[in-house]
């Protein structure tokens, strides 16, 4: 009975921050209508196993990249807990300025596709209530002023790695010229919850996967595709480069079909 009131109160302390940025925007689906990662993700790395012996290394790796000054200040930047700051941490590698203001289309895409895919994180974090290492090795955090806020939250899956993992792929559909560097910048971006020491390796490793399947459950929404056209045609008109017409890709497997259909 213990246990399950636990679950309860972190289920709704992690539920609250995802809320906390979305009320007024409506997902493409809900919660169970998501892929549920307690059944996509395997459990975290038991103490003796050899995966978290890697934990502990990558930890303690972690710790000296805090001593390179350019890349701490990367990870304190990427430790903020805002859509604004997120996506600002795109612009470069995405090639255009990213707010509501200026790009409202691909604003709204990125949005509600992220106020959608935060919701299948919950469930893990309550139900293994991960420590987090900075909490298990009794130190600090490299941003030591949001320490109170992760203290007693689950660690497993990343919450941060989730959403810069699902930009990165949600921005390389709109400009699959430049998904190298988004790529390397949303990599960047999970590297730096284990820099700040809020996050184990496997965290992050697992949370890049639970993006990619979120980023897939999307496609499934005609609300999402209609939109992530709107944000393509807008990245084309912003920029003066062209967009590969998502037409062209339906065009492409309705040939294919065809094809097939003339080979039977």
């Amino acid at each position: 009975m213990k246990i399950k009131f636990l679950f309860l109160v972190a289920a709704l302390a992690t539920a609250f921050r995802v809320s906390a940025q979305s009320d007024s925007v409506v997902p493409y689906f809900t919660t169970e209508q998501l892929p549920n990662l307690l059944k996509c993700l395997p459990a975290p790395p038991a103490f003796a196993s050899p995966e978290f012996a890697n934990d502990v290394v990558r930890y303690q790796w972690g710790k000296r990249q805090r001593l390179d000054t350019e890349r701490a200040a990367i990870a304190r930047r990427d430790a903020v807990w805002s859509y604004e700051a997120l996506l600002a941490e795109f612009d470069v590698p995405f090639g255009l300025h990213i707010s509501k203001d200026e790009t409202p289309e691909i604003w709204r895409l990125l949005e509600t596709s992220l106020v959608t895919t935060d919701q299948m994180r919950v469930a893990p974090k309550a139900f293994y209530h991960r420590q987090r290492p900075f909490e298990m090795y009794g130190e600090h955090l490299l941003s030591e002023e949001t320490e109170d806020e992760l203290r007693g939250e689950g660690s497993y899956p990343s919450g941060h790695t989730v959403r810069g993992w699902m930009c990165a792929l949600l921005l390389s559909e709109i400009a699959p010229q430049r998904s190298d560097t988004l790529f390397a910048r949303g990599w960047m971006y999970g590297e730096s919850r284990v820099i700040e020491g809020a996050h184990w390796q496997s965290d992050v490793d697992a949370s890049r996967v639970a993006a990619s399947i979120g980023y897939c459950a999307l496609h499934a929404s005609a609300d999402f595709t209609e939109q992530m056209r709107k944000a393509r045609a807008e990245y084309a008109q912003k920029t003066g480069l062209v967009v590969p017409k998502a037409a062209s890709h339906r065009s492409r497997h309705h040939r294919f079909g065809r094809r097939r259909n003339q080979l039977k």
